[in-house]
């Protein structure tokens, strides 16, 4: 449809742009710079992560009054990759049937099968290798239980058994079935986790925020907001720098629970309002920066694993023709 002369619509039309971490990635994988860009690269994003149809560019011969800058980060639970490994070695136990709070060695007779509870054998032992994701799901189990432990089962992923039964004492396999039909289990406490969290390549480790939240070491939110300063651009000119807490996302989940966090209420009104409209003339590039000022900051916030979301939101009025 054609644009029809001289006459033009202001519409409240706030444009967006943002960061995207996948699942099972990391931030780093996604922006090895310490300066987050947004309204710069808008190929091949979907209409969730930006409306800008080009880069630094409103669209057509359109101008826009910016009234607000929001920043909003998501608050998705992370989702880690099953490579790289970690291994170790524990002891398989076996409970009393008879009373199943007793615990003791799983033991083997010379054949590779498990005896009865009490009965001397040849005890079994577990080399376990675990993905990082298992680790970490194991290791927020534990943190969950009463006790600090968790419990695996020989036919879990990742468990091999052995004993020395073999010509002159060497190794076997012991068949997992067999193991845990008879009772057999592998405890491991917190401890054992975190000390196979720690033979993962230190740049594949996570967050402690993100694998224990709420635990005294803050949220991803707040390492971000407080840690990093954010600037807006019109041409090369610097229209606000401030740091990122300066701009609460007045949007998003909000809970009076202990156990969630938010950048600002969820109130169109309760985020940061420029005090007169910058306005962007046609054609005039823009950009918004998040700068990670520390070098040490920003290589521990690239450790962030996704789905992980930070969006820019430039609120305001858009100008343009009327078809």
């Amino acid at each position: 449809m054609a644009v029809v002369q001289g006459i033009k619509e202001k519409v409240h039309l706030p444009i967006y742009d943002s960061v995207v971490v996948p699942g099972e990635e990391q931030l780093g994988d996604v922006e090895k710079s310490s300066t987050l860009k947004f309204f710069v690269d808008v190929q091949h994003k979907t209409k969730l992560e930006t409306n800008l149809l080009s880069a630094s560019l409103l669209p057509h011969y359109n101008t826009f009054e910016a009234r607000a800058l929001r920043v909003v980060v998501s608050d998705l639970p992370p989702q880690f990759p099953s490579d790289p490994t970690a291994t170790t070695d524990a002891d398989v136990l076996q409970s009393n049937p008879a009373n199943p709070d007793q615990e003791a060695q799983l033991n083997v007779d010379t054949t590779g099968k498990p005896v009865d509870f009490g009965t001397s054998g040849t005890p079994v032992t577990a080399s376990l290798e675990f993905g990082l994701d298992q680790i970490v799901e194991l290791l927020q189990e534990a943190n969950d239980s009463a006790d600090g432990t968790v419990d695996v089962l020989p036919t879990d992923d990742g468990v091999t058994l052995s004993a020395p039964i073999g010509s002159g004492g060497a190794e076997a396999e012991i068949d997992a079935g067999d193991a845990e039909n008879a009772g057999g289990f592998i405890t491991l406490t917190e401890d054992d986790l975190w000390a196979m969290l720690d033979d993962i390549p230190e740049d594949a480790q996570p967050l402690d925020a993100q694998i224990i939240p709420n635990n005294g070491d803050g949220s991803i939110l707040s390492k971000l907001i407080y840690n990093t300063v954010t600037t807006f651009y019109v041409g090369e000119k610097v229209m606000i720098e401030m740091p990122t807490w300066f701009f609460p996302s007045g949007a998003g989940p909000y809970s009076e629970g202990g156990k969630f966090s938010t950048h600002g209420e969820p109130n169109p009104t309760a985020t940061f309002r420029f005090a007169e409209p910058i306005f962007i003339d046609k054609q005039q590039n823009f950009r918004v920066e998040i700068e990670i000022p520390d070098k040490d900051t920003a290589d521990e916030l690239q450790k962030i694993y996704g789905p992980f979301f930070i969006w820019v939101v430039l609120d305001g009025y858009m100008t343009r023709g009327v078809q």
